[in-house]
């Protein structure tokens, strides 16, 4: 018997698109389900595009129906064989089988992957691999890949230049006590929060606009279903700018093309697995102040002290007044109190004690916190010291602003909250491959 050649495969989706009846065609991957009737095995066969039937026949190869016979669920094989016509088939056509190879043979599985429902996340996380064999979990990484794509070709289109920065620095960014200290060889170091001040490096240098997709770390303890220690955040960086809302236009465009780019590619597939995804996005993205959200909580009966941030509570209900009031499940709310934002953000002139900063909330979870930063050396200093921090520990970041520092702002977005809340899942461990969280370093 000929050995079946893997060079020569075909996905599934393409053999049922594109296959002509009477041709021989090689497929392989997953066992999805295998019925046995006496000679006749029916195998639905799984790969990364799709399932087709394979029926492997005694009177046409009994070698092949004798491996077939005793297959276990998500084993993986290949196999070659004439596409037929089938009505009962998925897609309506039906490979028979005339060589089969099996290359492992599953053993009974721990965890349910059909339904992700009969199995708790913390035992599906645990077992991730085969978790992501479900094509409604592989689907919220294709449309993670296609967002982070949307966004990446967002960037170059507008004249950004892609950066990458260092995870491991000397000093916090944020200046805060949310930092994992790592050992660096003799002296102590942390994972960078953010490359916000490599960001601004960026813009000080020269190249006025850039951009970075990567990690970022925070050692927040924090239990709850949109908190990770470990995300991927989509950060901008952009020169020569008037006021914030030249940063939150970008900001803007951004996720939204992040958004429609994922409708685009994946909203029918999307549609089938999660019925609370966002269907179209809106064609702006309204914008109101602190205060003013401070007094539409209140006639909600929340109340936030004037000058506090925002509870998780109260940007959901936030969210819930927005989509009531101005149709949106976005919106962006601006001048943020000083007390609650790091020490680089510009305070407004004639009131100091907010700042020309934003967040961007979706459907009442915060996607993306941005502003215009402050680029006065004598400010900076000042505004370090207010916070508590010591000048030196930022040395080499204050002497970019005394050689001449542009007018300038940014933003960061998360990945991994943007498809959480365009997906509708409940938990954002769901939207991270491999989720960190106080608990959890493996796999």
């Amino acid at each position: 018997m000929l050995a079946l050649r893997l060079s020569e495969r075909k996905y599934v989706a393409e053999v049922l698109a594109e296959g002509k009846i009477g041709e021989k065609y090689v497929v392989a991957g997953w066992v999805d389900t295998i019925r046995v009737h006496g000679k006749l095995v029916f195998i639905i066969l799984r790969d990364r595009t799709g399932k087709m039937q394979l029926v492997v026949k005694k009177n046409v190869s009994e070698h092949a129906w004798e491996l077939a016979r005793k297959l276990t669920v998500e084993s993986v094989i290949g196999a070659k064989g004439t596409l037929v016509e089938s009505k009962a088939a998925l897609g309506g056509k039906e490979i028979v089988v005339e060589e089969l190879v099996v290359y492992s043979k599953a053993e009974p599985l721990p965890i349910d992957i059909k339904d992700h429902t009969k199995t708790t996340l913390a035992k599906r996380l645990d077992w991730r691999f085969l978790d992501l064999r479900n094509p409604r979990n592989q689907l919220i990484f294709l449309v993670e890949a296609e967002m982070s794509k949307a966004a990446r070709d967002f960037f170059y289109s507008n004249g950004f230049v892609e950066i990458y920065t260092s995870k491991i620095v000397g000093a916090a960014t944020e200046g805060g006590a949310e930092v994992f200290s790592i050992v660096y060889f003799d002296k102590p170091a942390f994972l960078a929060q953010s490359p916000q001040l490599y960001k601004q490096m960026g813009v000080i240098s020269g190249f006025e606009k850039v951009f970075e997709i990567g990690p970022a770390f925070r050692a927040e303890p924090h239990h709850t279903t949109r908190h990770l220690t470990e995300y991927t955040s989509v950060d901008f960086e952009m020169g020569f700018i008037d006021s914030f809302e030249d940063v939150m236009k970008v900001a803007e465009r951004a996720v939204l093309s992040m958004i429609q780019r994922a409708i685009d590619k994946y909203g029918k597939k999307v549609n089938e697995y999660f019925p609370s995804a966002l269907q179209e996005v809106p064609k702006d993205i309204p914008r109101i102040s602190i205060r003013e959200a401070y007094k539409l909580l209140k006639r909600e009966g929340i109340h936030v002290e004037e000058g506090d941030d925002l509870s998780s509570e109260a940007e959901r209900k936030l969210g819930e007044i927005v989509l009531r009031e101005y149709g949106s499940p976005l919106v962006f709310v601006t001048e943020y109190p000083w007390k609650v934002r790091p020490f680089y953000t510009m305070r407004k002139e004639d009131e100091p004690e907010w700042t020309y900063s934003f967040d961007l909330l979706f459907r009442g979870l915060e996607i993306a916190t941005g502003g215009q930063r402050e680029h006065r050396y004598e400010v900076l200093i000042k505004q370090l010291e207010e916070k508590g921090l010591n000048p030196k520990n930022f040395e080499w970041y204050l002497a970019m602003f005394r050689y001449g520092a542009p007018p300038h702002g940014g933003a960061g977005i998360g990945l991994e909250r943007v498809v959480m809340q365009y997906l509708g899942l409940s938990n954002i461990r769901e939207a991270r491959l491999l989720p960190r969280d106080p608990e959890r370093l493996v796999p």
